[in-house]
C-alpha cells in the first residue's frame, strides 16, 4: 500500500488530539501513513482523507474563506475525497446550520453533507458529558462519547446513513466517503472510528 496523507485542518479546535488518534489508528491497521496539519491549499494538495476537529465552528468558517481554503476543501470532497468532521466539524460539513436560540445562523459551511444539524443541542460548556455509545459499523464493544457544546442531526437527506443515536437524537452519519459526528472521538484512545475513516481513505486512494 502507498503511504495515505491524513490532514487535519489546523485553524482551531482539537488538531493534537486527533493527530494523536489518527497516528494510532494508522499504527493499529498497520497501514503505511502520515499524518499533517492543513492551514494552506497547497497543504490540501497532497491529501488522501482531511478530517475537521471540534473547536468554534463560526471561526473556522470564516477563517477558511479568509484564506480561501473552503473552495478548494469543497472541490476535493465533491471529487471524492474522505472527510471526517467531529462535533464543529459536523457543522462545517452540513448543509443547514440553526441554533435554538438565535436560529438560522447564515455561517459559512462546506454544504456537502446533506444534513440539518442543531447547534449546542445538548447545552452550554457546563451541560458536557460522556457516555457509552452503540456504534455498530465499528463493533460490538461500545465507544465512549464525548459531548462538549455537542450539535446533533435532526434532518437527513434520502443518501445519508445513520451510524448511531443518543436516545432518539442522530449523533453520527456517513453519506458515502463523508463522515460526522456529534462528540469528539478523538478525546478517547479508543482508534476505532478513526481506523474506520483511514480505511475508507485507504479504499478510495486504491
Amino acid at each position: 500500500m502507498r503511504e495515505l496523507v491524513i490532514g487535519v485542518l489546523g485553524f482551531q479546535g482539537d488538531i493534537e488530539e486527533h493527530i494523536t488518534i489518527s497516528k494510532l489508528a494508522l499504527k493499529e491497521l498497520q497501514f503505511n501513513g502520515r499524518v499533517i496539519i492543513v492551514k494552506k491549499n497547497c497543504d490540501l494538495e497532497a491529501l488522501n482523507g482531511l478530517i475537521i476537529p471540534g473547536g468554534e465552528s463560526t471561526v473556522m468558517g470564516r477563517l477558511s474563506i479568509f484564506n480561501q481554503t473552503i473552495t478548494i476543501m469543497k472541490e476535493k470532497i465533491r471529487e471524492g475525497m474522505p472527510v471526517m468532521g467531529t462535533c464543529s466539524g459536523l457543522i462545517m460539513l452540513a448543509s443547514r446550520v440553526y441554533d435554538r436560540v438565535v436560529g438560522e445562523t447564515n455561517q459559512p459551511t462546506l454544504g456537502v453533507l446533506d444534513v440539518v444539524v442543531e447547534r449546542n443541542a445538548f447545552g452550554r460548556q457546563r451541560e458536557s458529558f460522556e457516555v457509552d455509545l452503540d456504534i455498530p459499523i465499528i463493533g460490538e464493544k461500545k465507544f465512549r462519547g464525548v459531548f462538549i457544546r455537542a450539535p446533533i442531526v435532526r434532518e437527513v437527506g434520502p443518501n445519508v446513513q445513520v451510524l448511531s443515536k443518543l436516545n432518539d437524537s442522530i449523533i453520527a452519519v456517513q453519506q458515502g466517503n463523508i463522515i460526522g459526528t456529534a462528540f469528539h472521538p478523538e478525546l478517547t484512545n479508543d482508534s476505532r472510528l478513526h481506523q474506520y475513516f483511514i480505511k475508507i481513505v485507504a479504499e478510495a486512494s486504491t
